[in-house]
């Protein structure tokens, strides 16, 4: 008898449950009774209340307690979209992902509610960023910024109206009347961001960068969003915005990012920032499901990302690391982990139903490559890597301990109930203790280029979570969860 050796599988469906439960731990404003990460109390309760607008809830971005909605926005639209194509797969944990989108959209809701402006950020980054503080304890100025028809803010509009849209399809069976809302303001906010064109880095530049600046500029938001509405209403009109205007976007991105340096093409770009590789890929399922002649640039340039993200490629941009993690320039780098290999899966998933496969030169890439790919890397996070460390907080038996998280590294309010003022942290911030709440499902920024990690709060490049890395993983999670690697 052949005794056949199988590499431990990871328990996907442990890592799904918590990659989703960390979004809890992010919650801003007044928690539900139905809370599970009990160390987080109430937080942010008067946010807009100074100029008379309820901007209470949303989520903060990472291990800081400004609520960025640039980022948060692009973390709803891939949680929604990990629940459109994977959400079959989620089991129990569907009702949780569920949970996660309304706490954001409920906020958008409130971000978009006064017409004629979007509420793009809450809270002076600066002063937050000079305290190590619990959010449960802010008293650092909770400035509301907007965009308007005067101080324009189309990347934020449009991603906010993207992550409405994709979330109104989510809630249409369970919750038809609030899908119906969702979709509604969705098309009223990408009328806006259309309507008045600017990039909030112009208008609001002082507080919005360096923490979320626009490097790519806003046109590929713009498509971006039209290509989910249209998804989402069949609508003519946003389908037509698409195609018209989906060719100026190499040209409008090759003049915003000269400093940035996207030199295997801002097609193979995607992330919380830039757009265009999920256009294509969200573009390439309508074309492929429709079987259209007319493909456009979209299935070409959805193939050569792929061709820049295989190892094995010809014309590979991403560097990876000895032990095969994805590399790309920029700090947070699992962000470019989870997103590129949920855009691979998803891909995959559309090519399988099409029969077609993709050539990258004369190395030939099969649906199944690309989905041994994308579990390659989720492998890595959750610990197949050299260290034999996971890099989500509560998954396996070895994991950061010393994240660069305010709330986590700080006693709770359970532990502590006084006050704990802007610099009365940091002796917390500099102790060499772990985190005294664990912030479960939080995915760092990962290793280095060398596969090595040093588990250090000062070192927020590589130990501090955030939504966007997580959001995309959710549903890389949930596919894994239901589809075993094949023995």
């Amino acid at each position: 008898m052949v005794m056949v050796m199988r590499v431990a599988s990871h328990d996907y469906g442990d890592a799904l449950t918590k990659s989703i439960l960390f979004f809890e731990g992010q919650r801003s404003g007044k928690l539900p009774p139905t809370q599970r990460m009990t160390w987080r109390k109430d937080s942010g309760l008067q946010d807009g209340f100074q100029i008379g607008v309820d901007l209470v809830g949303g989520y903060y971005d990472a291990g800081d307690n400004v609520k960025f909605n640039f980022p948060m926005a692009f973390s709803t639209t891939m949680l929604a979209w990990s629940v459109l194509d994977f959400g079959n797969f989620m089991g129990p944990d569907l009702p949780h992902a569920l949970e996660a989108i309304k706490w954001a959209t409920d906020y958008f809701l409130k971000a978009t509610s006064i017409p004629g402006f979007v509420f793009v950020q809450v809270g002076d980054p600066y002063g937050d960023h000079n305290c190590w503080e619990r959010p449960e304890d802010m008293d650092t100025p909770r400035i509301p910024y907007a965009a308007s028809k005067q101080f324009p803010g189309s990347e934020v509009s449009a991603e906010i109206a993207a992550a409405l849209a994709a979330s109104s399809m989510v809630f249409r069976p369970s919750n038809p009347a609030y899908s119906a809302r969702l979709l509604k303001r969705a098309a009223m906010v990408f009328e806006f961001a259309d309507a008045n064109r600017g990039s909030y880095n112009d208008t609001l530049g002082p507080w919005v960068c360096p923490f979320y600046c626009d490097f790519s500029g806003y046109e590929d938001e713009l498509i971006w969003g039209a290509a989910w509405l249209y998804r989402a209403t069949k609508a003519p009109n946003y389908w037509s915005y698409v195609v018209q205007n989906i060719s100026n976007l190499e040209k409008n991105v090759a003049k915003h990012t000269d400093r940035v340096g996207y030199g295997g093409g801002s097609f193979a770009e995607f992330g919380w920032d830039t757009k265009n590789a999920g256009i294509n890929i969200l573009v390439s399922k309508l074309l492929l499901s429709s079987k259209t002649s007319d493909v456009g640039p979209f299935i070409p340039n959805a193939d050569k990302f792929v061709c820049t993200v295989l190892p094995e490629s010809p014309t590979v941009y991403v560097s990876y690391s000895p032990g095969g993690l994805l590399f790309k320039p920029g700090g947070s780098n699992l962000q470019h982990a989870t997103a590129l290999s949920f855009l691979l899966l998803a891909y995959a998933r559309y090519l399988n139903q099409s029969n077609r496969e993709i050539h990258c030169g004369n190395v030939v890439a099969t649906p199944a490559r690309l989905i041994q790919f994308a579990r390659g890397q989720v492998d890595y996070i959750l610990g197949t890597n050299p260290l034999k460390m996971s890099y989500m907080v509560g998954y396996g038996s070895k994991f950061p301990r010393k994240i660069h998280h305010r709330g986590s590294s700080l006693p709770s309010v359970d532990q502590h109930p006084a006050s704990i003022n802007c610099q009365g942290g940091t002796p917390y911030f500099q102790s060499n203790d772990p985190n005294p709440n664990l912030l479960i499902g939080a995915v760092v920024g990962g290793p280095d280029k060398g596969d090595s990690y040093s588990d250090s709060r000062a070192d927020f490049v590589h130990t501090e979570p955030t939504t966007y890395i997580n959001a995309p993983l959710v549903g890389l999670l949930a596919y894994f969860r239901s589809h075993p690697p094949p023995l």
